[in-house]
């Protein structure tokens, strides 16, 4: 089942999503008619795995951590699907990466990978747009509209062994498969609710095969997960 969240002029409605209709509380949401697709969450954070596949340690020269390494984008940087990203001001070097994201549906804290995976609602996509000249994965990774997600979340999909790939303007950049990650999304889950309590609406990624390149303002940029569907957003300049 895919759910969707729908902008309309009354607010933003949630429900069952297919064929370009949201279904909730008895009421029927066309998008584009009543509204855009709004973020397919809302979350207090956006918990980022770093390193996690052995193309992008290999990439950019790292050795592999002796545990995983994360960062936190705050809720101002996502941005809905076909929703523009802007293109920072402060950065020349601007990437992409078509990350998996799980949804969390119910409180996590503490928990094994099994209990874990039994408090994901479902999965969605994110990019993770990083200014890549800025000194700290703060400035890098954490400004507004640096967290493009959605379009829906998909409760029935298993996220072990799923094949992605990543177009820019239809050039093929990134193609993977998510058994190729260094940890697995529970297991990555119940290692950051030793640290955070994970809260419903609560997203994380899971880390990007290798990026091979930079973005500019005009670049359409399409991530693809087998199963979910696709994210789609356009860079746009602010000047």
């Amino acid at each position: 089942m895919r759910l969707a969240r729908i902008r309309t002029e009354s607010g933003v409605v949630a429900g069952e999503y297919e064929d370009g209709v949201v279904e909730a509380g008895g009421e029927t949401y066309v998008v584009g008619e009543d509204g855009p697709l709004a973020p397919p969450c809302d979350p207090s954070a956006l918990y980022c795995i770093g390193r996690n596949y052995a193309e992008t340690l290999a990439q950019k020269g790292y050795e592999r951590p002796e545990q995983p390494t994360y960062f936190i984008k705050p809720p101002v940087s996502v941005v809905p699907h076909e929703a523009p990203i802007p293109y920072p001001t402060f950065s020349e070097e601007v990437t992409y990466a078509g990350e998996l994201v799980a949804v969390l549906g119910e409180r996590c804290r503490n928990a094994t990978p099994e209990e874990a995976e039994a408090a994901v609602q479902g999965f969605t996509i994110m990019n993770d747009v990083d200014a890549l000249d800025q000194p700290d994965l703060t400035s890098r990774k954490a400004f507004d509209g640096s967290g493009p997600l959605g379009p829906w979340i998909e409760t029935d999909v298993d996220p072990t062994a799923m094949d992605m790939y990543t177009d820019i303007n239809g050039e093929r950049r990134q193609s993977a498969n998510t058994e190729l990650m260094l940890w697995g999304p529970y297991e990555l889950l119940s290692f950051l609710s030793e640290r955070f309590t994970l809260r419903p609406g609560d997203a994380v990624a899971f880390g990007s095969p290798g990026n091979p390149g930079t973005i500019e303002p005009g670049d359409e940029i399409e991530i693809h997960y087998e199963g979910i569907g696709t994210l789609r957003n356009t860079v746009v300049s602010q000047e």
